[in-house]
């Protein structure tokens, strides 16, 4: 009982709050419901017929009037010549099963011009001796119309027709039944107050036809389609229960009501629903299960177009160019449509945002004729509120006490059993079960736990976030401390940059300062250089070894120009170490100058060190080479040395090429360069300058000893202080003296630190 009361106390506010949500869970869908939910459920039953490969069906085939077939033919809609052609070709030559048209034809067709010339022989030329019986004896080729039928008849042709609010056009055809034959009994279904039908003719040649249009949710997505519609006393079929009951040489269809009606009164029972559609073969009946409103649930097979996997496309103008094989169509059920972008025939489905409405037609066939239907069983909603129930206990009291790892494999779990079960009745029992409310449930009761446990991860992110306060600018822990989770100072590899800089004669100094004088003078100036480091480019400060700094850029927090970065704080630095001198002075302490050594490349960055001391810092071959870089700044005379990464790093720098140099431990040579400012800020005699530098040095790497040597004592001529200059002139005298080997190429080696 003690253990219960503290585990009562320690989880029972999560427990409660899990409680709650899974009641909520459990009543939704009879107590309550939600657009949003409702939209996420249409969105999993889409992601479901997604994930299912199409298999080619080759029992219907879908003749397109696509881009092809109007570029050849020409816009639609064609002369109806042609399309008799297309009925002789597909009837005849192919021996279609059955040819049910997604089109409509509820105007005549007077594109032969034979009403003009009836017109004149009634007119103006009426008193034309012949003109008359001419005219009778081109009547039967100028009457597309009478063409068109002459071709259906006979033939297990299927037309189809629109639905519209207040349009009456056209003949329709036969209903399956009427209200009278339904002995009082209201069978519930969509109904309109008009039509466009095909004209008599055609529709009297015809041996059916159905209705192609669809219904659209509230969202606009096509999820559904009634099986039959009421226009007026008469219940009509859809264009693909018409086709597929031509096609299967059914007698009639009728409607089963639902099979609970014998319990009910006698008012119930006139207006309750009809369950099933039964059609009537030459051998037997089939059931079709409705749902409400005589509607049935599309399974939507593959994307959709030609490309889409479900059902075979062949061009219309190949069917009349007998192009298509025969054995294609041999037997099939042909749907004529078309997914020409402009015949505006695409619609919005769960599988696809441009789904040839042709398609859905064909799905449904597909349905009928091999006796599986989606549907959503009468208690499917206790059914998802006894799952919302089982699992949301689970989760609600299970991960409030479990560490978080096992928490998410849990949820993981529960989530992957969820989905397979809900995957399962959908493949192999055709059952059509709601999701939405289950993973959201699933999904809530992870963060409501995940919520809890945040504060203490954020106390152990603060304190990682204090740590990096010892290495990097203000700023940058403000910023680290808005997400901690994703910094670490594990070990890893980044492209950085990083410096090494170091007080020139520092032995010198400390002979000439006493111990509290040179702790002060160590202070300023470190003081100054670590300010540049972490306030002006927000840098990473390393470590002091003894007078030396240490610091990098682009870790923790990175930085795409950790090198301009780099380069521009290593300028700064001199300047500070020229603002101290003026100070320095003025108390009678040594001049400061210092070498700064800056490279880039990848280093291994993170907490690194033993059990006894750690420290965050970078490694590698970058960070020595950087290090040499510092070393030989004296070597050239000058304050910073860059490598050619770094230089290539920051090209909004003007530099002073130095050499090609072979430092202490690499077998590859390395550009160095001296950076001299922001290329903005530099004059045109300096421009000039180094331009005559770089010609001098390309001469000293052809050997050219007195070309070199004429131009570089012109450079120290006008700038007698340059080390760099001096250098190269001994060089020279050297390089004379001791001619370089034949495959030199103007390599400097260091065999020193």
């Amino acid at each position: 009982m003690g253990r219960f009361k503290r585990l009562l106390k320690r989880y029972g506010l999560r427990w409660t709050l899990g409680l709650l949500l899974t009641a909520l869970a459990v009543t939704y869908g009879q107590v309550w419901s939600g657009d949003s939910v409702e939209r996420l459920d249409g969105f999993l039953d889409g992601l479901r017929m997604r994930v299912e490969r199409p298999v080619l069906d080759r029992r219907i085939v879908i003749v397109d009037i696509d881009d092809k077939s109007l570029a050849q033919i020409g816009r639609f809609p064609w002369p109806r010549t042609v399309l008799a052609d297309l009925v002789k070709r597909l009837t005849s030559h192919y021996h279609a099963g059955a040819v049910g048209f997604d089109v409509s034809f509820p105007e005549e067709d007077n594109s032969s011009g034979f009403q003009v010339l009836e017109g004149l022989a009634h007119g103006p030329l009426g008193h034309v001796q012949g003109f008359q019986r001419e005219l009778d004896a081109l009547r039967p080729a100028m009457d597309y119309d009478g063409l068109l039928a002459a071709a259906m008849r006979g033939q297990r042709v299927v037309l189809g027709y629109s639905v519209s609010p207040t349009t009456v056009k056209g003949k329709l055809p036969p209903p399956e039944f009427t209200q009278d034959s339904l002995n009082g009994r209201e069978a519930l279904a969509y109904s309109s107050r008009g039509y466009e039908a095909n004209i008599a003719r055609l529709q009297d040649a015809a041996a059916g036809a159905g209705i192609f249009s669809v219904l659209t949710d509230p969202d606009g997505v096509i999820r559904s389609s009634s099986l039959l519609m009421r226009l007026g006393d008469g219940y009509y079929p859809s264009l693909a229960l018409a086709t597929a009951k031509v096609y299967l040489k059914a007698r009639a269809v009728a409607p089963l009501f639902d099979s609970t009606a014998d319990s009910l009164s006698q008012g119930e029972r006139d207006t309750a629903g009809v369950e099933r559609l039964l059609m009537f073969l030459p051998q037997r009946a089939i059931e079709i299960p409705l749902g409400e409103a005589m509607t049935s649930t599309i399974e939507y097979r593959g994307r959709g177009g030609p490309a889409g996997g479900a059902f075979r496309y062949v061009s219309a103008v190949d069917v009349l160019t007998g192009a298509v094989p025969r054995a294609l169509l041999e037997n099939t059920i042909v749907l004529v449509g078309t997914t020409a972008p402009g015949l505006q025939d695409i619609r919005v489905t769960p599988v696809s945002a441009e789904y040839p409405g042709v398609e859905i037609h064909a799905n449904l066939i597909k349905s009928i004729l091999d006796q599986r239907f989606k549907t959503r069983p009468h208690d499917a909603a206790m059914f998802e509120s006894l799952l919302a129930l089982a699992f949301g206990l689970l989760l609600a009291l299970a991960l409030a006490v479990l560490a978080p790892l096992r928490a998410m494999l849990l949820t993981g779990l529960v989530l992957g059993a969820a989905v397979a079960l809900n995957l399962y009745l959908y493949r192999q029992l055709d059952l059509v079960l709601n999701g939405a409310a289950l993973l959201l449930l699933v999904g809530a009761l992870f963060v409501l736990n995940v919520a809890f446990g945040y504060f203490f991860e954020v106390r152990k992110g603060l304190a990682l976030v204090s740590r990096f306060g010892e290495y990097v600018a203000p700023e940058l822990v403000a910023e680290m401390a808005e997400n901690p989770a994703s910094y670490t100072m594990d070990g890893e590899s980044r492209e950085l940059s990083v410096m090494f800089a170091d007080v020139r004669g520092f032995t010198t100094i400390s002979e000439s300062l006493d111990p509290k004088t040179l702790r002060e003078y160590i202070n300023q100036y470190l003081t100054a250089m670590s300010a540049d480091i972490r306030d002006g480019h927000r840098g990473t400060l390393d470590k002091y070894i003894g007078d030396a700094v240490m610091a990098f850029w682009g870790a923790p927090v990175a930085f795409g120009d950790h090198a301009y970065r780099a380069v521009a704080t290593a300028l700064r630095m001199q300047d500070s170490a020229r603002r101290l001198n003026d100070s320095f002075g003025a108390r009678g302490w040594p001049a400061l100058a210092i070498g700064i050594g800056v490279n880039s490349g990848l280093m291994h960055v993170g907490d690194m060190g033993s059990a006894v001391r750690r420290a965050y810092t970078v490694m590698g071959d970058a960070v020595n080479l950087a290090s040499r870089l510092e070393g030989i700044t004296k070597v050239y005379g000058v304050g910073v040395v860059v490598g050619q990464a770094t230089r290539a790093a920051a090209p909004q720098f003007a530099y002073r090429e130095l050499d090609l140099v072979q430092v202490k431990g690499k077998h590859e040579p390395v550009a160095i360069f001296e950076p001299l400012a922001r290329c903005e800020d530099i004059d045109a005699a300096t421009t000039a300058t180094l331009a005559e530098w770089h010609a001098a040095l390309a001469l000293v790497r052809a050997r050219d000893w007195d070309g070199a040597e004429r131009a570089i004592a012109v450079l120290l001529l006008g700038d007698p202080g340059r080390r760099l200059y001096a250098l190269y002139l001994e060089r020279i005298a050297l390089y004379r003296a001791n001619p370089p080997a034949p495959d030199w190429g103007g390599v400097t080696a260091f065999d020193t630190k």
